[in-house]
């Protein structure tokens, strides 16, 4: 068991994307931080996508959640670079993003320079439709469980694995947390919960919790590079773009699979309410319509790619708000200033939570 009344000791319960950035961060700040998680390792649910972006929202009056993706990203990306490995663990590639259904127009100042209309060079497969594209020059790739693994690595802070916690109680001057049988894992004056949906049942006995969490399947379709270009001519193969396309579910490709050997990725599906991640043959096909749509010549010329020997799946749930903002915030006691994964403890402060936050920017 883990005991601490220590002022600048916190107990996070999740080691995902959320849990791992909080503990980082704290650390950062001189903090000792103890992480609990029920796997028995780093990427275990929605933080083991294989791969995903990290690119910006946009729209025309610069609104406050393209503002906070933006900083998100450039957040992000400045600690890929300070712990990840380039080319291997994530790429500033920049990302190519297809307005295909009319929702993304930049704002009429975009004098940051972190996204603007694509150049005809940046577009080496239109779509049917010669839909305008954005080119966002700021953002790349990330294997998310390599991130998530690093930020634990951070000196201060404890992962204890195979920790099923099941009830968050406040005890006198302390939080304790217990498993299924009542035993008590950890104490400390300072407890941020970010367990994503499974945060729900550990908040909702709590007084004043009523965040309308929700689950959120998604699959993401992926294949070995060498079958890719086995398939095709040596002499005419189709030009695979040279960055993430986005726009309608995303592509990208010459990333490490989790089997090891370079793969491409598309996905993902987006199922609402489901408590379940296995992989399903039908979200195979509608992820091969995405690619058709989003990049037909490229979706025509790997048609064979979706066969049941070739393609491979990944499948998870993220926890999501209706705002499609991450939430983050004291339960009880006082007031809190937070950005992102970085949180500010105030005088007094008790409780937080930390979760819905790894759909922007990093999805």
């Amino acid at each position: 068991m883990s005991r601490s009344a220590d002022p600048r000791h916190a107990l996070v319960i999740g080691a995902g994307l959320s849990g791992s950035a909080v503990a980082f961060s704290l650390a950062q700040r001189g903090w000792s931080v103890t992480v609990l998680d029920r796997a028995l390792g780093a990427g275990a649910g929605a933080s083991g996508l294989p791969v995903g972006l990290a690119a910006p929202h946009v729209s025309p009056d610069d609104n406050v959640l393209s503002r906070i993706t933006r900083a998100g990203v450039e957040a992000t990306l400045q600690r890929a670079q300070a712990l990840l490995k380039t080319g291997t663990d994530w790429a500033l590639t920049g990302v190519l993003e297809h307005n295909l259904a009319g929702k993304r127009r930049l704002p009429v100042d975009a004098s940051d320079h972190h996204s603007s209309p694509a150049s005809a060079a940046q577009l080496p497969q239109r779509t049917a439709t010669r839909t305008p594209a954005i080119w966002h020059a700021q953002a790349g790739w990330i294997r998310p469980r390599q991130l998530v693994a690093a930020q634990l690595q951070a000196p201060g802070v404890c992962v204890r694995w195979g920790q099923d916690v099941q009830a968050i109680e406040r005890q006198g001057d302390l939080w304790t947390v217990t498993d299924a049988q009542g035993q008590t894992l950890a104490q400390s004056r300072f407890v941020v919960v970010a367990s994503a949906f499974d945060s729900l049942a550990l908040l909702r006995p709590l007084p004043g919790f009523a965040v309308p969490l929700n689950p959120l399947r998604g699959q993401v379709s992926y294949g070995l590079m060498s079958d890719l270009k086995a398939a095709w001519s040596p002499d005419t193969p189709p030009a695979l773009p040279p960055f993430p396309v986005n726009g309608h579910g995303s592509f990208i490709s010459g990333v490490p699979t989790p089997e090891g050997p370079l793969g491409w990725y598309i996905g993902s599906t987006f199922e609402r309410n489901c408590e379940q991640a296995p992989v399903r043959t039908e979200d195979h096909a509608a992820n091969q319509v995405r690619l058709a749509t989003l990049l037909p010549n490229l979706g025509q010329a790997m048609a064979d790619q979706f066969g049941p020997d070739r393609v491979m799946g990944w499948a998870g749930l993220r926890c999501t708000l209706p705002t499609d903002c991450l939430r983050w915030g004291l339960l009880t006691h006082c007031a809190c200033q937070a950005y992102g994964s970085m949180l500010a403890w105030a005088r007094g402060a008790s409780a937080w939570r930390c979760f819905a936050v790894s759909s922007r920017p990093l999805g």
